[in-house]
């Protein structure tokens, strides 16, 4: 398939504007649960569960979404002239990704837990499940900026 260069760009920049869009909720959201695991009033808690549902219905949801669209985009028409399909680093990138989908998952699995239950982990289990995307970005970047030969 024949891509205007100009096509791909234009992909390639809404990839990059919705994988930040979507680490940023990545990051906030497990820090929300740090201070909402912190709270002890039910006007808080009540606070947190509204900005936790926001932050993951309107943010985390539809920029992941963007992020995989323009992903199958990007794959299938740079293909031909990158050959991701060739490289192990590509494989490995996909693999993290899989992780972070699923990190994803458990996000939302973690919020409604939390719903009428701010103490359902502790503050430090937060503090350790926020770092989770971090290593994983690091990783990916890596990755894709290197393009290291195994």
């Amino acid at each position: 398939m024949d891509i205007p260069s100009n096509a791909f760009l234009w992909m390639k920049a809404f990839h990059i504007i919705a994988v930040v869009c979507w680490f940023a909720a990545l990051f906030y959201l497990p820090r929300l649960y740090v201070y909402h695991a912190m709270s002890d009033d039910e006007i808080s808690h009540q606070r947190f569960e509204i900005m936790e549902r926001k932050l993951y219905r309107g943010i985390m949801w539809p920029s992941m979404i963007i992020t995989l669209i323009t992903a199958h985009f990007l794959v299938d028409w740079g293909d031909a002239i990158y050959h991701y399909h060739d490289a192990i680093w590509f494989y490995l990138k996909v693999a993290l990704v899989g992780l972070l989908i699923i990190y994803h998952f458990f996000c939302g699995y973690y919020r409604k837990k939390l719903i009428g239950n701010a103490h359902y982990k502790s503050h430090k289990f937060w503090r350790y499940f926020n770092e989770m995307p971090t290593l994983i970005l690091v990783a990916v970047v890596i990755l894709v900026v290197v393009k290291p030969i195994f």
